[in-house]
């Protein structure tokens, strides 16, 4: 029995230590495998105040700085040799837009992520990790 092709990895990074060392493993995955790299990263809602989510202004510079901040990822993983490299970001819930929005859009071959979060998530029951595991329709790689 063969091993399938990794064709695409989707990578999701939100600065903590765990997805630093996730998009590091991405990096060097995608370049034995010849695979294109997409990195995704969601603005969380939960993050906001009420006042900030009903701001457009303020979501747009939220996001504005996601977007730069996602683009330094890119440029890392080109500068670190991988050959094909875009980026996509969602809002919602880290998890499951990832399972919901993102996966379907990119189909990947596999998901890396890491295991915990700097922001938000660990007020959250249970871990986006273990949420996407249990229902990404795709492979997925945990790293710690």
């Amino acid at each position: 029995m063969s091993e399938k092709k990794i064709d695409k990895i989707l990578v999701g990074v939100d600065d903590s230590a765990d997805a630093l060392l996730a998009f590091d493993y991405a990096i060097k995955r995608a370049k034995e495998e010849e695979a294109e790299l997409i990195i995704a990263s969601v603005l969380e809602s939960d993050e906001l105040s009420v006042y900030q989510a009903m701001d457009k202004d303020y979501i747009h510079g939220k996001r504005g700085d996601l977007e730069k901040h996602i683009l330094d990822y890119r440029e890392k993983a080109i500068d670190a040799g991988v050959a094909s490299v875009r980026t996509i970001i969602g809002e919602g819930d880290a998890g499951e837009t990832i399972v919901k929005d993102i996966i379907p859009k990119v189909n990947p071959d596999l998901l890396i992520i890491g295991s915990e979060s700097k922001r938000g998530l660990r007020r959250h029951f249970g871990s986006q990790a273990a949420y996407m595991a249990k229902y990404s329709p795709t492979s997925v790689l945990v790293i710690r």
